[in-house]
Protein backbone atom coordinates (compact mmCIF):
# COMPACT_ATOMS: atom_id res chain seq x y z
CA UNK A 1 0.00 0.00 0.00
CA UNK A 2 1.34 3.40 -0.98
CA UNK A 3 1.95 5.79 1.97
CA UNK A 4 -0.62 8.46 0.98
CA UNK A 5 -3.26 5.78 0.49
CA UNK A 6 -2.45 4.34 3.92
CA UNK A 7 -2.73 7.78 5.53
CA UNK A 8 -6.07 8.55 3.88
CA UNK A 9 -7.69 5.15 4.37
CA UNK A 10 -6.58 4.23 7.91
CA UNK A 11 -9.51 4.23 10.33
CA UNK A 12 -10.03 3.61 14.02
CA UNK A 13 -11.22 0.01 14.25
CA UNK A 14 -13.28 -0.92 17.29
CA UNK A 15 -14.24 -4.47 16.31
CA UNK A 16 -11.73 -7.19 15.50
CA UNK A 17 -11.90 -10.79 14.40
CA UNK A 18 -10.43 -13.32 16.82
CA UNK A 19 -7.98 -14.48 14.14
CA UNK A 20 -4.42 -14.50 15.56
CA UNK A 21 -1.63 -12.33 14.17
CA UNK A 22 1.45 -14.22 13.07
CA UNK A 23 4.81 -13.23 14.58
CA UNK A 24 6.28 -12.09 11.25
CA UNK A 25 3.46 -9.59 10.70
CA UNK A 26 3.68 -8.37 14.29
CA UNK A 27 7.42 -7.89 13.93
CA UNK A 28 6.95 -5.83 10.73
CA UNK A 29 4.53 -3.54 12.54
CA UNK A 30 6.86 -3.08 15.51
CA UNK A 31 9.76 -2.52 13.11
CA UNK A 32 7.83 0.37 11.55
CA UNK A 33 7.40 1.91 15.02
CA UNK A 34 11.10 1.46 15.71
CA UNK A 35 11.99 3.60 12.68
CA UNK A 36 10.02 6.65 13.82
CA UNK A 37 11.98 9.87 14.29
CA UNK A 38 12.79 11.00 17.83
CA UNK A 39 14.47 13.86 19.66
CA UNK A 40 18.25 13.49 19.20
CA UNK A 41 17.54 9.87 18.21
CA UNK A 42 16.79 9.02 21.85
CA UNK A 43 14.18 6.41 20.85
CA UNK A 44 12.55 6.73 24.27
CA UNK A 45 9.61 4.46 23.42
CA UNK A 46 9.09 0.91 24.62
CA UNK A 47 6.29 -1.43 23.54
CA UNK A 48 4.62 -4.15 25.56
CA UNK A 49 2.84 -6.72 23.38
CA UNK A 50 0.04 -8.26 25.44
CA UNK A 51 -1.51 -11.54 24.26
CA UNK A 52 -2.64 -12.87 27.65
CA UNK A 53 -6.41 -12.46 28.06
CA UNK A 54 -6.16 -12.14 31.85
CA UNK A 55 -3.69 -9.25 31.54
CA UNK A 56 -5.83 -7.64 28.83
CA UNK A 57 -8.84 -7.84 31.17
CA UNK A 58 -6.87 -6.20 33.98
CA UNK A 59 -5.70 -3.42 31.64
CA UNK A 60 -9.24 -2.96 30.28
CA UNK A 61 -10.42 -2.51 33.87
CA UNK A 62 -8.28 0.66 34.08
CA UNK A 63 -10.34 2.43 31.42
CA UNK A 64 -12.37 5.39 32.60
CA UNK A 65 -16.05 5.03 33.30
CA UNK A 66 -18.71 7.74 33.15
CA UNK A 67 -21.73 8.28 35.32
CA UNK A 68 -24.87 8.50 33.18
CA UNK A 69 -27.72 10.94 33.97
CA UNK A 70 -29.74 8.03 35.41
CA UNK A 71 -26.95 7.32 37.90
CA UNK A 72 -25.68 4.13 36.27
CA UNK A 73 -22.04 3.77 35.29
CA UNK A 74 -21.22 3.27 31.62
CA UNK A 75 -18.49 0.86 30.63
CA UNK A 76 -15.90 2.35 28.31
CA UNK A 77 -16.47 1.02 24.77
CA UNK A 78 -12.75 0.35 24.45
CA UNK A 79 -13.09 -2.42 27.08
CA UNK A 80 -14.69 -4.75 24.52
CA UNK A 81 -12.16 -3.75 21.87
CA UNK A 82 -9.23 -4.66 24.11
CA UNK A 83 -10.77 -8.00 25.01
CA UNK A 84 -11.68 -9.13 21.49
CA UNK A 85 -8.47 -8.07 19.71
CA UNK A 86 -5.84 -10.81 19.67
CA UNK A 87 -3.10 -8.35 20.69
CA UNK A 88 -2.88 -5.19 22.78
CA UNK A 89 0.16 -2.99 22.28
CA UNK A 90 0.97 -0.70 25.20
CA UNK A 91 3.34 2.16 24.38
CA UNK A 92 5.56 3.43 27.17
CA UNK A 93 8.28 6.06 27.21
CA UNK A 94 11.46 6.62 29.15
CA UNK A 95 11.17 9.86 31.11
CA UNK A 96 13.76 12.67 31.24
CA UNK A 97 15.39 11.56 28.02
CA UNK A 98 13.55 12.97 25.01
CA UNK A 99 13.63 16.78 24.97
CA UNK A 100 16.24 16.73 27.70
CA UNK A 101 19.97 17.09 28.09
CA UNK A 102 21.44 15.29 31.10
CA UNK A 103 17.91 14.71 32.42
CA UNK A 104 16.98 18.42 32.29
CA UNK A 105 14.26 19.64 29.87
CA UNK A 106 15.64 21.99 27.21
CA UNK A 107 12.43 23.32 25.65
CA UNK A 108 9.33 25.16 26.81
CA UNK A 109 7.53 21.79 26.49
CA UNK A 110 9.19 20.75 29.73
CA UNK A 111 9.95 17.09 30.07
CA UNK A 112 6.98 16.10 27.92
CA UNK A 113 8.72 15.75 24.56
CA UNK A 114 8.45 11.96 25.02
CA UNK A 115 4.76 12.34 24.14
CA UNK A 116 5.68 13.63 20.66
CA UNK A 117 8.21 10.88 20.08
CA UNK A 118 5.86 8.14 21.24
CA UNK A 119 3.05 9.56 19.09
CA UNK A 120 5.32 9.44 16.03
CA UNK A 121 6.15 5.79 16.74
CA UNK A 122 2.48 4.90 17.29
CA UNK A 123 1.51 6.64 14.04
CA UNK A 124 4.09 4.53 12.19
CA UNK A 125 2.75 1.43 13.94
CA UNK A 126 -0.87 2.22 13.02
CA UNK A 127 -0.06 2.96 9.38
CA UNK A 128 2.02 -0.21 9.05
CA UNK A 129 -0.76 -2.26 10.66
CA UNK A 130 -3.30 -0.79 8.22
CA UNK A 131 -1.02 -1.43 5.23
CA UNK A 132 -0.83 -5.09 6.35
CA UNK A 133 -4.61 -5.42 6.67
CA UNK A 134 -4.87 -4.95 10.44
CA UNK A 135 -6.88 -2.44 12.46
CA UNK A 136 -5.99 -0.25 15.42
CA UNK A 137 -7.60 2.39 17.60
CA UNK A 138 -5.68 4.74 19.89
CA UNK A 139 -6.77 4.53 23.54
CA UNK A 140 -5.88 7.28 25.96
CA UNK A 141 -8.54 7.50 28.67
CA UNK A 142 -7.19 5.05 31.24
CA UNK A 143 -5.31 4.96 34.54
CA UNK A 144 -1.71 4.87 33.32
CA UNK A 145 -0.26 4.22 36.79
CA UNK A 146 -2.45 1.15 37.25
CA UNK A 147 -1.52 -0.14 33.78
CA UNK A 148 2.15 0.34 34.69
CA UNK A 149 1.66 -1.69 37.87
CA UNK A 150 -0.20 -4.48 36.05
CA UNK A 151 2.44 -4.78 33.32
CA UNK A 152 5.51 -4.24 35.51
CA UNK A 153 6.61 -0.95 33.94
CA UNK A 154 9.57 0.25 36.02
CA UNK A 155 10.01 3.66 37.61
CA UNK A 156 11.43 6.18 35.15
CA UNK A 157 9.01 5.09 32.43
CA UNK A 158 5.44 6.21 31.72
CA UNK A 159 2.59 4.40 29.98
CA UNK A 160 1.55 6.80 27.21
CA UNK A 161 -1.10 5.06 25.11
CA UNK A 162 -2.25 1.69 23.89
CA UNK A 163 -3.87 0.17 20.85
CA UNK A 164 -5.66 -3.11 20.28
CA UNK A 165 -4.40 -4.82 17.14
CA UNK A 166 -6.28 -7.29 15.02
CA UNK A 167 -7.99 -8.02 11.73
CA UNK A 168 -10.94 -5.63 11.30
CA UNK A 169 -14.41 -7.11 11.67
CA UNK A 170 -15.77 -4.19 9.61
CA UNK A 171 -14.59 -1.46 7.32
CA UNK A 172 -14.09 1.87 9.08
CA UNK A 173 -15.99 4.93 7.93
CA UNK A 174 -14.08 8.08 7.02
CA UNK A 175 -14.63 10.95 9.45
CA UNK A 176 -15.16 14.53 8.32
CA UNK A 177 -11.85 16.29 7.79
CA UNK A 178 -11.37 20.06 7.84
CA UNK A 179 -10.33 21.62 4.56
CA UNK A 180 -6.75 22.90 4.24
CA UNK A 181 -7.73 26.61 4.35
CA UNK A 182 -9.23 25.96 7.81
CA UNK A 183 -5.96 24.66 9.23
CA UNK A 184 -3.12 26.09 7.11
CA UNK A 185 -2.07 29.75 7.27
CA UNK A 186 0.57 31.63 5.34
CA UNK A 187 3.05 33.64 7.35
CA UNK A 188 0.76 34.38 10.34
CA UNK A 189 -1.90 32.57 12.30
CA UNK A 190 -5.47 33.74 11.70
CA UNK A 191 -8.56 32.84 13.66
Amino acid sequence: MEVFEAIKTRRSIRQHKSEPIDEETLEKILEAARWAPSWANTQCWRFIVVHDSNLKAQVADTLSRRKKPDGTISVNVATKVIMEAPVLIVACAELNRSGCRNGTPTTDKGGYWYMFDTALAIQNLCLAAHALGLGTVIIGDFDAKRVAEILGVPEGFSVVTMTPLGFPAHEGKPPHRKELPEIVFNNRFRA
